[in-house]
């Protein structure tokens, strides 16, 4: 037992510098771990490391558009293995600017408002405030969202910060790709926008955004003005002050209330009315 503890001791005394030896350093990393446990995660880890959903329709034969526009058309160029020995697969593909997951630009209500391509990029991103009004929907295919809807939003969650971007959740995501229960009606042209029925805005609600400043606005049905609407007032306020929005939006059901950031990129064409949009957000 002895020869054991001298043992012991003699092998904590070898680790011990000797009288004019240096100290041994320990490696930097050791040293700052007690920092790196403390730091908080950057922007990079986060983008890396964190939960992605996607709010975006697929584009294919199913995607919905509106009753007088083209709908979306793949046309294979190539799928098949090349004489040379290797595979090769090309497309052409053609639709309509609104439809499916889309922006609308403020230049598709308003005069010399922005177009797609000259949105600012740190307008299309930003921290994501999800108004959920499903359940009152859920009573009517023509409901509005008021401005008591943001009102209540608030006294939940406190004032909707300046520069957010608001999502409306109106259940309507549940009915895609469904054209006749999303859309109201499975008519085309002018008929088919005469029985169109989902929910919308009403104008004090753009307005009350409009005065909150914020970045954008989406919804998870057809457009920002409800179905029945004829004269768009929705869209001509937003615009008005270059507020774009995001409709067909999809999968809102998965994001939480607040504390999400969501990242809304379109086809940048130049002078465009909108186009399709690559929408995502990272979860808190």
């Amino acid at each position: 037992m002895t020869r054991n503890f001298n043992n012991v001791a003699r092998a904590r005394n070898s680790k011990r510098p000797q009288r004019g030896e240096p100290m041994r350093r320990l490696p930097i990393t050791l040293l700052l771990l007690p920092f790196l446990a403390c730091r908080e995660p950057s922007p990079a880890d986060r983008l890396a490391a964190g939960t992605w959903i996607d709010l975006t329709y697929t584009f294919d034969s199913t995607t919905i558009y509106w009753p007088t526009a083209e709908p979306f058309h793949l046309t294979v160029v190539s799928a098949r293995r090349v004489p040379a020995g290797y595979y090769y697969a090309a497309n052409n593909f053609s639709a309509a600017e609104h439809g499916g997951t889309h922006l609308d630009a403020p230049v598709h209500f308003v005069e010399k408002k922005r177009s797609a391509d000259q949105i600012p990029l740190n307008q299309l991103m930003g921290a994501a405030v999800v108004i959920d009004v499903s359940q009152k929907a859920n009573s009517s295919a023509d409901f509005r969202v008021h401005q008591s809807d943001i009102v209540e939003w608030e006294a939940a969650h406190g004032e909707i910060p300046e520069g957010s971007i608001v999502l409306i959740r109106t259940g309507w995501g549940s009915l895609w790709p469904d054209r006749a229960r999303y859309l109201g009606t499975t008519k085309k042209g002018a008929a088919g926008v005469a029985e169109l029925h989902f929910p919308g805005l009403d104008l004090d609600a753009a307005r009350a955004l409009v005065r909150r400043r914020v970045k954008a606005v989406g919804i998870d049905t057809p457009s920002i003005d409800y179905g029945q609407s004829t004269t768009y007032v929705v869209h001509r306020r937003l615009f008005a002050s270059n507020v774009p929005a995001f409709e067909n939006v999809a999968n809102l059901d998965k994001l939480p209330l607040t504390g999400a950031f969501v990242i809304a990129l379109p086809m940048k064409i130049g002078g465009g009315s909108g186009g399709p949009l690559r929408i995502v957000a990272l979860l808190p």
